[in-house]
């Protein structure tokens, strides 16, 4: 497949990468000759030297030959109009990113209208992926799928926990543990996929899939005694800080919001009725115990600058904060950050995107792959079409194409955990949880 990616920003360079490893045909756009040339020492890639919304220079990008476009600049309206370009001489697909809340949200548009196919806010995305793990104290990530009907939810094995009782096949009998499947483990960095006979260890961060109503009674399975945070401190008034407040105050969860900038912090003050808001320096340990920085408390970190983050987290985690999270655009230090443990959750701000555009380039019967942002591997949403060599089979004797793991599966209306005596049949959708190098093979077993 042919991509034109118009932005060589973090987020053009996440996409980048991802679809080059994917061997597909990348063709990055940007005004910037010092990032197309940093891509073109590390990518097999052709890269154009404009803007993204000149159609001389998207001419020039072979626009026409593109079988996708994502556009990912700074720029709302240079993305957009990038979009109505391709869709001019037809593009088959067209991804937009936007920063703007008014695009998404504005009764008097309809992006469809305007040529794009997919128009996505990265501030709104990471404000709900950290609301959710906020509102779920001890869940480290989670995703949907199955058009939200499936959960899969990252945790942490603590000293004490019943996940350390035994092999995985001794505990399946716990009422909500059967309700569950465990699909993934990251130990020292490492990924591998839970069997019967494996044994969990402290330290383990470990990922099962589960209806999103049984969440709740799991999380209290494997964490005892756990309760909800006293308060959240979220640092940063930018979108992304104000989104995540307002989610916060819809469910009456206690908020402080602190931002540097005077203007910007009496501006949030204004637009929120039930956050406190306070202007400070994040890197002043008193200004975080007047805060309310404490044991109770999570400590939320996304600010535009990467190392402000990590600095602020690691002072709140002097503070005995519960939890800290950072947001880290910058790649290399993700793995830096999780070796050296220096705060309980990273999260990345372009995962969103790769994960948007997925099902474009996955195939006809892939309809979603989604990335988790700590244990590599990818997990597809399949669909089992009439004739497939599964359908009749159990679980249990379907052979898997390479290190997967089935994780649920969707039958009209119904979520089925999977067990090894259940039948696959025709129009079944599968979420399949498969380590890097074998993605390929399942995507092949499901393509037409």
């Amino acid at each position: 497949m042919r991509i034109l990616i118009i932005g060589a920003g973090n987020t053009g360079r996440a996409l980048a990468a991802k679809l080059c490893a994917m061997d597909h045909d990348v063709v990055v756009v940007d005004r910037s000759s010092e990032q197309l040339a940093s891509l073109d020492a590390q990518f097999d890639i052709m890269t154009v030297h404009g803007s993204g919304s000149s159609p001389d220079v998207l001419e020039q990008a072979g626009l026409a030959k593109a079988d996708l476009l994502v556009a990912v600049t700074c720029n709302d309206e240079v993305n957009i109009l990038a979009c109505q370009f391709a869709h001019a001489v037809g593009v088959a697909h067209k991804v937009s990113r936007v920063s703007n809340p008014e695009w998404t949200h504005s009764s008097l548009l309809d992006f469809k209208t305007l040529g794009v196919d997919l128009m996505i806010s990265q501030s709104e995305q990471m404000a709900d992926q950290l609301f959710g793990i906020l509102r779920n104290p001890g869940m480290l990530e989670s995703v949907d799928l199955l058009d939200g009907r499936l959960q899969i939810a990252g945790v942490s094995v603590g000293k004490g926990s019943p996940l350390l009782r035994g092999p995985v096949a001794e505990f399946l009998s716990e009422d909500i543990v059967s309700r569950v499947r465990f699909v993934a483990m990251m130990r020292d960095e490492k990924l591998s996929l839970p069997r019967g006979d494996s044994q969990f260890k402290a330290g383990d961060d470990v990922y099962a899939a589960m209806r999103p109503e049984d969440l709740p009674a799991f999380l209290d399975w494997v964490y005892p005694g756990r309760k909800a945070f006293d308060k959240a401190v979220v640092i940063g008034g930018s979108g992304l800080g104000l989104d995540l407040a307002r989610r916060m105050e819809a469910e009456s969860m206690p908020v402080v919001l602190l931002e540097q900038d005077a203007e910007r912090a009496s501006e949030c003050s204004d637009i929120l009725h039930k956050t406190l808001v306070l202007q400070g320096d994040a890197t002043d340990r008193d200004t975080l115990v007047n805060a309310g920085v404490s044991e109770n408390s999570a400590f939320v970190a996304i600010t535009a600058d990467d190392e402000l983050n990590i600095i602020s987290c690691i002072l709140a985690n002097r503070l005995e904060s519960a939890f800290t999270v950072a947001l880290v655009a910058k790649p290399d230090y993700v793995p830096l950050i999780r070796s050296l443990g220096l705060l309980d959750r990273v999260v990345n701000p372009h995962l969103c995107m790769v994960n948007a555009i997925m099902h474009f380039v996955r195939g006809k019967h892939v309809k979603a792959a989604v990335q988790l942002h700590r244990a590599p591997g990818e997990l597809l949403h399949v669909a089992v079409r009439e004739g497939h060599r599964w359908v009749g089979k159990t679980v249990r004797k379907v052979k898997m194409p390479g290190a997967c793991i089935l994780a649920g599966l969707l039958r009209g209306d119904d979520v089925l955990i999977p067990t090894g005596d259940l039948g696959i049949e025709a129009g079944d959708q599968l979420v399949i949880f498969a380590l890097p190098a074998d993605v390929e093979r399942v995507q092949s077993a499901f393509r037409s």
